[in-house]
């Protein structure tokens, strides 16, 4: 890290003295680009998004992926989609290595589309690092600030910053809130958004009219605004294994792990046996080194390579629910500081809905984690006591739980306590395993995974870490006006039930989306809704379109119906109803693009049918977990 050092090495040396100098559990990267390869980065921006480029077939990147034998292994093969494999597979690709990458079920479908869709730089890290004296706390808002910026950078399209208002109730909290923030400001230097600022009351509620400004003993006296980043996750995540493809990464969606092989001495893991879960057929697939990114489930894969291995894994449930717009107004956030057990609630204005959100308790690991109803009861108490308007249970539109894999500290209390910091680790030759750390810091626990497994594997790469500075695909070039094309240029051609073609208009809503979701390959998505008549809306109120669903399933390795409304759009997660209502139009545009027979579509409906029940919205809130009726 270069920003700041005279500002932050007094209070660095200060904390590190009083506590004792230790760090937690890892220390983050001291640069994302100490090999230099500027030249090799612009032949790679040319290579990633020359016009015409799409990703290679998903049969040909299996074919890659069975291709690689104990002879000729693969340099890296990552197991996990999620945020940090398909970043671990984009870094190790763009180094020059030979690389595969492997998950279960899609990019992105765990952990890595549940967030709190926030890219924070760790403003909660710094109260604790200065009240508690750590340093690794204070590391970690360091790091945090630097990685949210490259984030930011190098996904305009799909990140952007948000105001988060933080309400005081006491001339004490304005002060404290202001002056905590103000060091937020001055440590993050040239990594800071926006400069945080206090409003009145009367400013608050012009900014912020849901906002009570009476309530529980207690009268607002104003507030305090800083910023920080939103993202749209699961785009992103996609996002990053489409450019590792692109870059020449064997990446293969609905392709699960069975068994590790090893060598013949049974000294060192060498490679997996692979199921694809689409056909159900089973190969085998070598590489010099395994790099186990799979979030909560990594212990499970670490005992295939030995069964006694201790667990590194404390799973801490987090619950978010969706609310309707009129809850917060569109590009204001709000923050409650201290809710009744402590923690920090968010409720943010998300594509054009309100996420409230979120519980951090003990859990189970599961592959399909669901709220409980107290979980979804606590996060609307804790928004109520803080707003004008009444909250009802009936307001939600979906909820749902992810599992942090939260690394473990044998001394917490607590998941809350437990460090948010990374550990990469290899306690099985030839099996590198990075667990814990968050989303805001992907990328850089991404190139401490590969400096691993380039260190286990004494693999020769062809330059460094150039990832710090590399656009995703869809993201080199975009502006915030690149909409306007679309709405000027492209009309939204509709099929109705008889059979007739209709024009529409690209409204704003629908180019903006566009624009924000695919960047600067919104265009392909407009043409295919112009030239083969799918501008169509899938669901009323939302601005999806079908032309979405055959881009997907021919860019973005979008092979189910799951995969299309949970993770390369978000309607799923944004009103679980509207998501029922577009399924069978959904079904059968990738019928038609996959040729499904008729057994498959019925099967996809109830699959997706079934998942969506998981997204406890009050049109199917009814509990069967031994704790409701």
């Amino acid at each position: 890290m270069t920003r700041m050092r005279k500002l932050t090495a007094t209070a660095g040396a200060v904390i590190a003295t009083a506590y004792g100098g230790t760090l937690i559990l890892h220390s983050p990267s001291i640069s994302a680009n100490d090999f230099g390869g500027g030249s090799h980065r612009d032949a790679l921006r040319k290579k990633l998004h020359a016009p015409g480029v799409v990703v290679p077939s998903r049969e040909s990147q299996q074919s890659a992926l069975m291709a690689a034998s104990k002879a000729n292994p693969l340099d890296v093969l990552v197991i996990g989609g999620g945020a940090t494999g398909a970043g671990a597979a984009l870094d190790a690709v763009t180094r020059g290595l030979n690389v595969g990458l492997v998950e279960r079920e899609d990019f992105a479908s765990g952990t890595s589309s549940r967030s709190t869709k926030l890219l924070h730089g760790g403003v909660r890290y710094l109260e604790k690092a200065v009240f508690n004296l750590d340093y690794g706390q204070y590391k970690l808002v360091l790091h945090a600030l630097d990685e949210r910026k490259q984030v930011i950078e190098n996904a305009p399209h799909l990140c952007h910053a948000l105001p988060c208002m933080t309400p005081c109730f006491s001339l004490f909290e304005v002060v404290y809130y202001w002056a905590g923030l103000k060091m937020y400001d001055l440590v993050a230097g040239r990594q800071l958004l926006h400069l945080s600022r206090y409003y009145s009351t009367k400013e608050s509620v012009e900014l912020f009219p849901t906002l009570a400004k009476e309530g529980k003993d207690r009268t607002l006296k104003g507030t305090v605004v800083y910023y920080d980043g939103q993202m749209n996750d699961s785009r992103l995540n996609v996002g990053l294994a489409c450019t590792a493809a692109l870059a020449g990464a064997a990446v293969l969606n609905h392709a699960e792990v069975v068994s590790l092989l090893k060598d013949d001495a049974g000294k060192r893991i060498i490679g997996a046996r692979v199921r694809d879960n689409l056909t159900g057929k089973e190969f085998d697939t070598y590489a010099k080194v395994i790099v186990n990114a799979s979030g909560p489930f990594c212990d499970a894969l670490r005992k295939m390579a030995d069964k006694n291995a201790q667990e590194m894994i404390a799973p801490s449930s987090g619950v978010h629910i969706i609310l309707p717009d009129y809850y917060s107004p569109e590009g204001m956030g709000l923050i409650v500081p201290k809710t009744k057990d402590g923690r920090v609630v968010f409720m943010l204005p998300w594509m054009g809905r309100t996420i409230a959100g979120t519980t951090d308790s003990n859990t189970s690991i599961t592959y399909l984690p669901e709220p409980h109803e107290d979980e979804i009861q606590f996060i609307l108490d804790a928004i109520s006591d803080y707003l004008n308007i009444k909250v009802r249970r009936t307001d939600v539109l979906s909820a749902w739980s992810g599992i942090r894999p939260l690394a473990v500290d044998p001394t917490a209390k607590s998941t809350e306590s437990i460090s948010r910091d990374h550990v990469v680790c290899e306690d099985y030759p030839g099996l590198v395993t990075i667990t814990g750390g968050k989303w805001t810091t992907y990328r850089s626990m991404a190139e401490d995974a590969v400096n691993a497994a380039i260190k286990s594997g004494k693999l020769t790469p062809a330059n460094g870490c150039v990832t710090n500075k590399l656009c995703i695909v869809g993201g080199e070039g975009w502006e915030l006006s690149s909409f306007t094309v679309l709405a000027q240029q492209y009309t939204r051609m509709k099929s109705t039930h008889g059979g007739k073609v209709v024009p529409g208009i690209m409204d704003s809503a629908a180019a903006k989306h566009l624009s924000h979701a695919y960047g600067t390959l919104a265009e392909r998505v407009a043409a295919i809704a112009q030239n083969e008549n799918l501008g169509k809306r899938l669901a009323h109120g939302y601005p999806y379109l079908e032309a979405e669903v055959a881009y997907c399933a021919r860019n973005e390795y979008c092979e189910s119906a799951i995969d299309f409304i949970a993770r390369r759009t978000r309607l799923a997660f944004l009103e679980t109803d509207a998501a029922k209502r577009a399924l069978p139009r959904v079904i059968e545009i990738l019928a038609n693009e996959h040729k499904w027979d008729d057994s498959r579509q019925k099967k996809e409906l109830q699959k997706a049918t079934d998942f969506l029940k998981t997204f406890k919205s009050s049109k199917n809130a009814q509990f069967h977990d031994g704790k409701h009726n």
